[in-house]
C-alpha cells in the first residue's frame, strides 16, 4: 500500500493527487492507495481519500504502507522515516498558493541530501521517484537531535 500524506495545512496540494493519480491510471502505481488529504479539495475513484485520520489508524497507516509520498513538513518526513519507511517528499510551493514561501524546497533537499528520503522538486518526476524507490535503500533514521537541529540550522541560516 502506498500512503500519501499531505499534512494539515490549510492550503491544497491538489497537483501531488493528480500526479499520483495519473502514475495508477498509466500502471506505474499498481497498489492501493490511501492519501490523507487535509483541506486539499479532490474526488478520485481511485484513491482512498481521507481529509484527516485519527492519529491511532494514521500510526496504523504508516506501519501497513511500503512508501509514503509526502509534502515536504518536517513532521510527516520523521514520522515516516523514523519508521524506516520509504519516503517520496515533494514540497509545497509558494508559486501555485500551496504554502506562504517555499521553505519545504529546502527541507526535501536537506533529507534527499542526506539519503533519508528520495526528494523531488516537481510532481512531474514522481514516476521516476516511484521506479527508482524500488531499489532505494533509505539511510537509517537515528534519533539524533544534533542532525536535525543541524539540517533546520542549514535551513535557516541560507533564508
Amino acid at each position: 500500500m502506498i500512503l500519501v500524506l499531505l499534512g494539515t495545512q490549510n492550503n491544497s496540494f491538489h497537483r501531488l493527487l493528480e500526479e499520483v493519480e495519473k502514475n495508477i491510471e498509466n500502471g506505474t502505481i499498481k497498489e492501493e492507495v490511501i492519501a490523507q488529504k487535509g483541506y486539499t479539495k479532490f474526488e478520485s475513484n481511485k484513491i482512498k481519500l481521507f481529509d484527516e485520520v485519527p492519529l491511532d489508524e494514521m500510526k496504523k497507516l504508516i506501519n501497513q504502507a511500503n512508501i509514503i509520498i509526502t509534502h515536504g513538513g518536517v513532521g510527516s518526513i520523521i514520522t515516516a522515516i523514523t519508521k524506516g519507511k520509504k519516503v517520496i517528499a515533494v514540497p509545497r510551493l509558494k508559486k501555485y498558493k500551496e504554502h506562504v514561501n517555499d521553505h519545504q524546497t529546502e527541507i526535501v533537499e536537506a533529507f534527499n541530501r542526506e539519503s533519508y528520503i528520495i526528494g523531488i522538486q516537481d510532481v512531474s518526476e514522481l514516476g521516476d521517484a516511484l521506479t527508482r524507490i524500488k531499489e532505494f535503500t533509505p539511510k537509517k533514521y537515528e534519533k539524533n537531535t544534533g542532525n536535525i537541529i543541524k539540517i533546520i540550522e542549514d535551513f535557516i541560516e541560507k533564508n
